[in-house]
């Protein structure tokens, strides 16, 4: 799998908000759900606890790179919401991949093979 599509609708959030399985850690929380379809669907959401305009950007940017870099390893199927948490912002992409692959890997949706980040 070669990309992924977004969720946009505050239904689709509150989905898996009610529905799916969550994975908490200081810099992310992860929402799990299957998916209407074969492909892998994800949000990001950023509340106002987090900052200003900017440190939310930076936060959904980090959290962007970090999800593009395990994009590969991913199990098609799944829908997924990362929330930033207050420390998310002042994380590098590479701290919250590594937090990422845990939380998919507890969640049964990281493929086994080839490690793109070390725990």
């Amino acid at each position: 799998m070669t990309g992924f599509d977004t969720l946009k609708r505050n239904g689709e959030f509150r989905r898996l908000y009610g529905r799916g399985r969550s994975f908490v850690h200081p810099l992310l929380v992860t929402y799990v759900g299957r998916s209407r379809g074969g492909a892998i669907r994800i949000g990001v959401t950023t509340g106002k606890k987090i900052g200003n305009a900017v440190r939310r950007n930076r936060a959904r940017r980090v959290i962007m790179a970090a999800f593009r870099a395990c994009l590969p390893q991913v199990k098609p199927g799944c829908d997924l919401v990362f929330v930033a948490r207050t420390r998310t912002p002042g994380a590098k992409s590479t701290e919250i991949r590594a937090v990422m692959q845990r939380q998919l890997r507890e969640a049964g949706l990281w493929r086994n093979g080839d490690e793109t980040a070390s725990d």
